[in-house]
């Protein structure tokens, strides 16, 4: 083992950018997903258990689908004979309930937590733009900064116990599946009322209407047709059920939230796995 191994957990869409970033920063990285080597980046190791990640490495980094998989990878690593981890870093998005039940499991076990969500999309961790919140004690956060700087080089510490840096994750992607939504409605509205939607997003993107929808994702995946922003509808959903839920439980108000929650829990019923991007004709044809 390395002193500065590090062991990445996780190698979706996401998950493989961010280990290839680790890699690219001078880390020695060893890596591990149920569906195989496939998506391991060049310069890492990948190893078939959790377990042999947990034995090789100090801090470990997972992008998981949920609180669930999370749960078990820690329970997995507490397992593992000889483990040398002493800090997970979870780039998932789970919710408050689940990074704070996590944490818990892992503190129990000696092991620190940092919650780190992250935004800014496959594009943004490709151009290391993206936007690493997070959350968690001093201890841990100081352990793992060299960490957190190799997956991006836009980070922000936004509490100092894990939960909060989900809450914040939760209402950006609130905010973007909100955005998203009104935009393709918007859109829908002025190619039926005769608009071109290129010259629609180039006013738009000047005027008060502006947000990530008509700067990036329509110009790029709708305008273009190409649709493949790397974030699927289903996730989308999952996040904005993940929200609702959790603004109920800690008494925000879900008016709006649940307009939105609706139409992409459809869209994610009738398209599941596409990308979010595609929404748009989605909405348009509702």
């Amino acid at each position: 083992m390395s002193a500065g191994s590090v062991g990445f957990v996780g190698l979706g869409n996401m998950g493989s950018v961010l280990a290839a970033n680790l890699v690219g920063a001078g880390h020695e990285v060893v890596t591990h997903d149920v569906a195989g080597p496939e998506r391991s980046p060049a310069g890492a190791v990948h190893v078939p258990e959790v377990a042999e990640v947990a034995r090789r490495t100090e801090v470990l980094v997972l992008s998981l689908p949920d609180g669930t998989a999370s749960e078990q990878v820690a329970r997995a690593v507490l397992d593992a004979p000889d483990r040398s981890v002493r800090c997970v870093v979870d780039t998932s998005t789970i919710g408050v309930d689940a990074a704070r039940t996590v944490a818990g499991l892992l503190a129990d076990g000696k092991v620190g937590y940092v919650d780190a969500p992250v935004s800014g999309g496959v594009a943004g961790a490709r151009a290391r733009t993206l936007t690493v919140m997070y959350a968690g004690d001093d201890e841990a956060c100081a352990r793992v900064e060299p960490v957190l700087a190799g997956l991006s080089d836009r980070r922000r510490r936004v509490g100092d116990r894990p939960g909060l840096a989900q809450a914040l994750k939760l209402a950006n992607n609130f905010l973007s599946a909100t955005t998203l939504a009104a935009t393709s409605e918007a859109v829908a509205f002025g190619l039926a009322a005769g608009l071109d939607m290129a010259t629609m997003l180039a006013v738009l993107d000047e005027s008060s209407g502006r947000s990530a929808a008509t700067a990036d994702k329509f110009p790029q995946h709708v305008l273009t047709g190409r649709y493949a922003a790397g974030f699927t509808n289903s996730l989308m959903d999952k996040d904005v059920r993940l929200y609702l839920r959790e603004a109920g439980e800690h008494g925000g108000p879900v008016s709006v939230g649940e307009v939105i929650g609706d139409l992409w829990q459809r869209f994610a019923a009738a398209e599941p796995g596409v990308d979010f991007t595609r929404i748009f004709p989605f909405v348009r044809g509702s």
